[in-house]
């Protein structure tokens, strides 16, 4: 599995867990330099409080483009500190993955 944006492979990983259709990136699978903590934070009911980069490619930044748990409840123990994605970045390939149970709400 890739996590792809602005033409560049920001996380590679052979496994990915799966929660409510996001896949989630172990922390050990993401390129580092192209992120960057943000102060957003969001709650979800179920999984608990999610932290978010943004990411920096090429000059560009995509603010909170990814998020991860790093508390998680313990339903969500599987995802801790695992980053997703959204805001245009692509995830590709064939993931031998782990399904689980939305995508987090704003706080």
């Amino acid at each position: 599995m890739r996590a792809v944006w602005n033409g560049v492979v920001i996380a590679e990983a052979p496994r990915t867990v799966v929660v409510e259709g996001n896949h989630y990136f172990p922390p050990e699978s993401l390129h580092r330099e192209y992120f960057a903590e943000s102060r957003a934070r969001s709650l979800c009911f179920w999984k608990g409080i999610a932290r978010y980069y943004s990411l920096q490619v090429a000059g560009l930044t995509n603010p909170d483009a990814a998020w991860y748990y790093p508390r998680p409840s313990p339903l969500a123990r599987r995802i801790k500190d695992h980053v997703a994605f959204w805001k245009g970045v692509r995830v590709e390939g064939t993931p031998e993955s782990v399904q689980g149970g939305s995508r987090s709400s704003s706080v």
